[in-house]
């Protein structure tokens, strides 16, 4: 009985952070411009990752039944992460196509250009 109550703990432990991990990016993300994606993204990646080891070797049976509630919560919150990030790399997408097309306008700013002066097409 003491194992199955350590096991439930790190799951809780595992649950109750990332649950606060996604609550951090997405109050921030799209909000904050010095919020780091890259390391919350590892964040998020690493308690997915610790979940699916806990939940490895646990039979279907065994999860204690709290756990579905508190799955259900992370899933909504999850869903609106996926939302938010998926907005956030849209609007990266669209300032990488400006900054590509201004780059390219400065560069047919009317003056010829090297290959326009090669005197090998003669």
């Amino acid at each position: 009985m003491e194992a199955v109550a350590s096991h439930d703990l790190r799951i809780q432990n595992v649950l109750g952070r990332l649950e606060m991990i996604i609550d951090n990016e997405n109050s921030r993300i799209g909000v904050d411009p010095k919020f780091d994606i890259k390391t919350s993204n590892a964040h998020k990646s690493r308690c997915l990752y610790e979940l699916t080891m806990l939940h490895r070797d646990t039979a279907a049976g065994e999860i204690s039944p709290s756990f579905a509630s508190q799955t259900r919560h992370l899933r909504q919150k999850l869903k609106l992460n996926a939302q938010k990030v998926e907005a956030h790399l849209e609007a990266v997408r669209s300032v990488v196509d400006l900054l590509k097309t201004a780059a390219q306008d400065a560069d047919a700013d009317g003056i010829y250009t090297e290959a326009q002066f090669r005197y090998s097409d003669f």
